[in-house]
């Protein structure tokens, strides 16, 4: 199908789709290893890149394919290449397109574990890495070497929702030679196309909304084909590789993943204006509030605020900071307390002590994460529900 001429909700349930010779409506799902050939002289042009199609699940499959191509399409990317999570996402990427000695100018607000890899595993290996605000601007200029190859940024970010300006921070990067990288997994294409406002790069937690029920994990790397044959010649060796049932469950998410946004974000927004009235709330983090340091910015890139709101617990006389957020979360019902996001059931978590514990103190507080912040990724519950369950939060 020509995407251009489609609708994202219309791309996101046909995009991508084929169908073998029985016609099925459904995606089929590929479950074999590998894939037979009608000759030793086709096995070498398979091999050798000469004849496209199947050979090792690893590397080629059909279902996986068909998920790739449905993420593309919906991006706006030529091409993707599909991993087992959102951190060999950004694994791949990094091994695909850095060397040893190369440099990376990454957002000091990114998820936890994506600061553990970078600061040091990757480091390790010879990768420099500086990490800036990622707010300002004038930082990333500043931090730019002759030996930068990427920025890397989440935007909003992961816990507190900081929006990062994509079209100064591509600018900048394409300025120094090197490439700008977005973590678009809080949006999805649903809310957010950053290759549309200059980025080069794509990653996603597929294991995220794009599933949106908390099922499996998977994540993927999007581009322009130049950028992607590098990722994808390390995931063809490597083997990060996103298996073909959970790659048909993505599809499954996908054809529902705008209409799923869209309610994710109403709800988020309701909980948000409805927690910044309550006496034990310090402040919200929420893009779509008109109190977020960003939230012009936020509305030019997004087309609503995301369903992810974290928020400052004030603790009582006797309590820390941490006491009051975790009395808030150990008082839930209904909220599940997982440190997991995207899915249809709202979950609630403290980043200090879960998402970003084996970040040091200091960098917590450096990057504005507190005993007290609570964060809760909204679901699909009735949001009067959600609000009688944080029912602490109004005595």
């Amino acid at each position: 199908m020509t995407t251009s001429q489609y609708h994202p909700e219309t791309l996101s349930v046909r995009a991508g789709s084929e169908s073998t010779e029985f016609g099925e409506n459904s995606e089929a799902l590929f479950l074999n290893s590998s894939f037979r050939f009608k000759s030793a002289a086709q096995a070498a042009a398979r091999f050798g890149g000469t004849e496209p199609g199947n050979i090792y699940s690893r590397f080629t499959n059909p279902t996986v394919t068909m998920f790739q191509n449905k993420l593309a399409a919906l991006e706006g990317a030529e091409q993707c290449v599909a991993t087992s999570s959102g951190m060999s996402a950004i694994l791949a990427c990094v091994m695909g397109l850095c060397s040893a000695g190369d440099h990376v100018v990454a957002s000091r607000s990114i998820f936890g574990t994506s600061v553990q890899l970078f600061s040091n595993i990757l480091k390790r290996w010879g990768l420099e890495v500086t990490f800036v605000a990622l707010t300002d601007v004038a930082a990333w200029q500043q931090a730019v070497t002759p030996k930068t190859k990427l920025f890397f940024i989440e935007t909003p970010s992961n816990p507190l929702t900081e929006v990062g300006d994509i079209q100064a921070l591509a600018t900048i990067a394409h300025q120094a030679g090197a490439h700008l990288v977005v973590d678009n997994c809080f949006c999805t294409p649903a809310i957010q196309k950053p290759l549309d406002l200059g980025a080069d790069i794509i990653i996603h937690s597929a294991t995220k909304y794009i599933d949106g029920q908390g099922r499996c994990l998977g994540g993927a790397v999007l581009g322009s084909k130049t950028l992607m044959e590098p990722v994808y010649g390390f995931l063809r060796t490597a083997g990060v590789t996103m298996s073909a049932f959970n790659a048909w469950v993505f599809l499954k998410g996908l054809e529902t993943l705008h209409v799923r946004m869209e309610a994710h974000a109403k709800r988020a927004l309701e909980l948000a204006l409805w927690l910044e009235a309550q006496p034990q709330v310090a402040r919200v983090h929420y893009p779509g509030l008109k109190s977020h340091p960003q939230h012009a910015l936020a509305m030019r890139q997004q087309s609503s605020g995301g369903g992810i709101v974290s928020f400052e617990v004030k603790p009582a006389s006797v309590q820390t900071a941490q006491e009051a957020a975790w009395a808030l979360i150990d008082a839930t019902q209904l909220i599940s307390i997982t440190a997991n996001l995207g899915d249809a059931k709202t979950t609630i978590t403290h980043p200090a002590t879960t998402t970003h514990s084996r970040v040091s103190a200091e960098a917590r507080a450096e990057t504005g994460i507190t005993d007290g912040l609570v964060r809760i990724a909204v679901g699909l519950e009735h949001v009067d529900d959600l609000k009688a369950d944080l029912a602490l939060l109004t005595r």
